[in-house]
């Protein structure tokens, strides 16, 4: 019997043991792998030149790095912002812009660092700004100014005055002013009560909205569309972006020159209408069509300038960011630089590489050892190395070992080599 006991005992025994070591195996803290952040090359092209964020479409975006799914989110954001970044700050704010990309992209922005807006701008986008009106009223005799009184931003008052235009002059009824997408459901109630319109649409409103066009009231003189700039075209009833595009068309596609009344008739934004209206007062100057124009095939790429970039037909802000792009490099090694810069007219410029010569001799080339700090960190091509650079050319003195070291993308290395001696 006391065999069986002292058996049974060791059991026990053995069992507590197993259970204890069990336990404590088990009940040992975790230690969780250590998060691997992966470090890539900047996403942004070498060749990128100073821009405003608001002139880039959903393509011009994605040339940047950014996704669809990123693009739509920027651009959204943009509209809810009033249709206009203001600053780099509130750039910095769009979710889909990360902290790292935002670093990237930073320097080039055209943008102020901060920007306040304006109380009108702050009521457009909140939506709290009050509607007040006192009196019954005729809105078709409104012009902006008045409905930006009665508390409408300035942009919202031009949507309505030109929804109204749309119709023929007319709001003709309360259904056709509810009808306007820039005045709210609750807007419209606090206006139906003091609106001198009939409550319904007649029912012949189709075939007067096409005959009852509205002319406009400006007194028209003899002009020339070749010398008049954008406020030239705006005291004709065109509106700022009309005028520019007209400006744009003229400089960019016609280098400068409307030869000829169908010129005219072609640009887009002018109406069969308001062409009709303007042609009479039309001017064009036959001296003009006849001057002389620079003979391109003369010309180097490296000293162009401004104004003979214009005058081959690129627009200003082309013209400008191939010049500054220009300046940047010290000076293009070769045409397809010109090609690859970001947001121009690709087809002009193709054009005007393959006219003109382009001359090489006097652009700065440096060997890695010997480049000038301030060179390195101001160079398109090399600034984003700049400081590794500057670290490995003090131990090696041979440009392939520190290329080498850099680890750089096979098209950013050759991009280098462009101005390496």
């Amino acid at each position: 019997m006391r065999k069986n006991y002292y058996k049974k005992m060791a059991f026990i025994g053995m069992l507590l043991i197993v259970l204890f070591a069990f336990q404590n195996y088990t009940s040992r803290d975790k230690k969780d792998f250590p998060k691997v952040k992966f470090i890539a090359e900047s996403s942004i092209p070498m060749d990128l030149s100073n821009f405003d964020p608001n002139d880039l479409d959903a393509k011009q975006w994605q040339r940047l790095g950014f996704s669809e799914k990123q693009t739509s989110t920027i651009l959204n954001y943009k509209k809810i912002v009033g249709g206009k970044f203001t600053s780099k700050e509130q750039f910095k704010k769009c979710f889909a812009v990360s902290e790292e990309k935002f670093a990237e992209l930073e320097s080039y922005i055209l943008l102020a660092e901060t920007g306040k807006e304006s109380p009108m701008e702050k009521s457009e986008h909140s939506g709290n700004k009050e509607i007040s009106v006192s009196k019954k009223f005729n809105p078709d005799g409104f012009s902006s100014s008045e409905w930006m009184k009665m508390g409408f931003s300035e942009k919202q008052s031009e949507a309505i005055v030109k929804y109204r235009n749309y119709l023929g002059g007319s709001f003709i009824s309360k259904e056709k002013f509810k009808e306007c997408f820039i005045i709210s459901s609750d807007n419209y109630k606090r206006l139906e009560p003091y609106l001198l319109l009939p409550s319904k649409t007649p029912e012949h409103f189709k075939n007067q909205g096409k005959q009852n066009t509205v002319k406009s009231n400006i007194q028209y003189r003899t002009f020339d569309p070749n010398t008049l700039d954008t406020e030239g075209w705006k005291a004709l009833g065109f509106s700022d972006r009309q005028a520019n595009t007209i400006v744009s068309y003229r400089d960019r596609n016609l280098r400068g020159n409307f030869k000829t009344l169908d010129d005219i008739q072609k640009c887009f934004v002018i109406s069969p209408e308001k062409f009709l209206e303007l042609k009479p007062y039309i001017k064009l100057n036959p001296e003009l069509n006849k001057k002389q124009e620079t003979d391109f095939s003369k010309i180097d790429l490296n000293v162009i300038t401004f104004k003979q970039l214009m005058e081959f037909g690129l627009d200003q802000k082309s013209a400008a960011i191939i010049i500054g792009f220009r300046k940047k490099l010290g000076g293009f090694v070769n045409k397809q630089q010109i090609l690859n810069t970001y947001d121009v007219d690709k087809d002009i410029v193709e054009k005007l590489t393959s006219i003109c010569q382009l001359h090489t001799m006097d652009v700065p080339k440096y060997s890695l050892r010997d480049a000038p700090e301030e060179w390195l960190k101001s160079h398109p091509y090399f600034k984003y190395s700049a400081d590794k650079i500057i670290y490995y050319r003090i131990s090696y003195t041979d440009d392939k070992k520190i290329l080498k070291l850099l680890k750089l993308k096979p098209e950013y290395e050759e991009r280098m080599k462009l101005y390496l001696k």
